[in-house]
Parts: structure tokens; C-alpha cells; sequence
């Protein structure tokens, strides 16, 4: 289970920033025109690139590939090896702790915009994006589990790969982590230590293989990723928090390429 630590828990995905190019200028403009190139250019959503799909799908093709290879008889990341391990050191080991924490982000990240702490999104763009990012989850998760067909470690039932735990534990986790990475890394990392654990406990409590929880870890991450590469923003407009300074960027005819700051009170 130190291999799953070690490829989970210091995930850290960020955003790419608003690139500029040539010389700019900073002007001060009245509040009334600010709004303006706020509606028109700063809330746009960001053009589908292939830079920012190969981000969102990185990590996810990272886990998936060594959930993948620890399928295989190896010395070096075995679900075997880890089972044998568990059964050894934690046979007895039973908590259901991780029934709850696969949803502590999403609770977390509503409590704190309860709690005037504003994220990224406002209430109905940032729920849109969790309902896609569910969805998602819930369709790769269920439709891999009835293909697979493999059997679960303590029942034999054949509904073990890939975690749905998992997947929904680091679904919530990158939620958490768009919302409020920004805000300090702290969260970012909270939230994916807690995903991590979800993991860990579905294999200490036999309902999962070591394949299984690094596969759901790859779809929980993907599902959340997607959805805000694809999201529209068409559900009310993102929230400024009190004196934050924004840059936008414009382009005049007589002027050329400048850039509006404007801090919002």
C-alpha cells in the first residue's frame, strides 16, 4: 500500500495561467468599463487545447497504467503482494470510515462557501460541475464493473474493478482542489491525502485490489478533470473576491495589445 501513497497522495493538478505575448500596456479605467471587459473577455471559458486535455488526462493515464501493471506477475507493484501483506500484518482490520470520507470534499468545499470562504465557481456552476463530474463517475465505474467481472478479494462477487470508492473519493478530491487550490495548496493536498485514504482502507478492509483502487483513483481524477475542461459557464457568472486584482486582456486598434487592471471593492 506504499505504492498507492506514493502515486496519490501528492497529486496536485494546476491551472494554466492567462498567457500574453509582446509589449503591454496598464491603464486605469472607470468601474462601469471594467464590468464591461470582465462580461466579454475575463469569463469567457477557456478554449478546449490539446495542452490543457493532456493535463487533465496525465495523471489519470499515470494510475490507470500502473493499475494495470500491478495485474501482472511482477516484484515490483503486485496486487497479489499487497493482499498477501494485508492478510498478514491486518487480517482482522474492519472500518467503514471510508463510506464517509469518500464525500468530506464535497462537504468541505460547500461548508466553506457557507462560511464566506468563496471558491472558484459560484453556487450553480460549481454544482453543474459536480453533478457532470458524478455522472461520469458513475457511468466508467458501473459499466467497468459489469464488463470486468472481477471478483471482490473478501466476497467473490464480481463486481470489484474498478473502486467505486475510490473513484468517487478522488472525484470529490480534484472538485476541492479546482475550487480551491488557488487558494493555498493546503487544500489541494487535505483533500487528496483524504481520497488516498479512502484507497488504503478499501484494501485494508478486503472489499478491493490493489488494481482496482489505482484505476478508480485515474477515473475519479479524469471524471472531475473533463468536466471542468468542457464546463460553459452558463449557469450565472464566477464570484470576485473583495480587492482582487484582475488583468484583462484587450486589443485596440489604435493602441494594439494592452492589458486592463482593474481591482474590484
Amino acid at each position: 500500500m506504499k505504492y498507492l501513497f506514493f502515486l496519490s497522495s501528492c497529486l496536485f493538478l494546476s491551472e494554466p495561467g492567462i498567457a500574453s505575448a509582446g509589449p503591454r500596456k496598464f491603464i486605469t479605467i472607470p468601474d462601469t468599463l471594467a464590468l464591461s471587459f470582465q462580461k466579454d473577455l475575463f469569463f469567457k471559458p477557456k478554449p478546449f487545447q490539446s495542452r490543457s486535455l493532456q493535463r487533465a488526462v496525465a495523471i489519470p493515464i499515470l494510475l490507470t497504467g500502473a493499475g494495470l501493471y500491478s495485474l501482472t506477475d511482477n516484484d515490483l507493484l503486485s496486487k497479489y503482494e499487497v493482499k498477501e501483506a494485508r492478510d498478514e500484518w491486518t487480517p482482522h482490520f474492519r472500518h467503514r470510515m471510508d463510506d464517509y470520507l469518500q464525500f468530506a470534499p464535497i462537504v468541505a468545499v460547500y461548508g466553506l462557501n457557507l462560511a464566506g470562504v468563496n471558491g472558484k465557481n459560484d453556487f450553480a456552476n460549481r454544482t453543474a460541475l459536480l453533478v457532470k463530474s458524478e455522472v461520469m463517475v458513475a457511468v466508467l465505474t458501473f459499466s467497468l464493473k459489469k464488463i470486468t467481472a472481477v471478483p471482490r478479494p473478501d466476497t467473490g462477487q464480481p463486481t470489484s474493478f474498478p473502486s467505486g470508492h475510490t473513484a468517487q473519493a478522488f472525484a470529490a478530491a480534484t472538485f476541492m482542489a479546482k475550487e480551491y487550490g488557488h487558494r493555498s495548496i493546503w487544500y489541494s493536498i487535505g483533500a487528496y491525502t483524504m481520497a488516498t485514504g479512502v484507497g488504503t482502507m478499501r484494501m485494508l478492509n478486503n472489499r478491493h485490489w490493489l488494481s482496482d483502487v489505482l484505476v478508480g483513483a485515474g477515473i475519479g481524477i479524469f471524471s472531475t478533470n473533463i468536466a471542468y475542461l468542457t464546463h460553459q459557464y452558463k449557469w450565472g457568472k464566477k464570484k470576485h473576491t473583495t480587492g482582487q486584482t484582475v488583468i484583462v486582456p484587450s486589443y485596440d486598434g489604435q493602441a494594439g495589445l494592452l492589458s486592463v487592471v482593474h481591482t474590484f471593492n
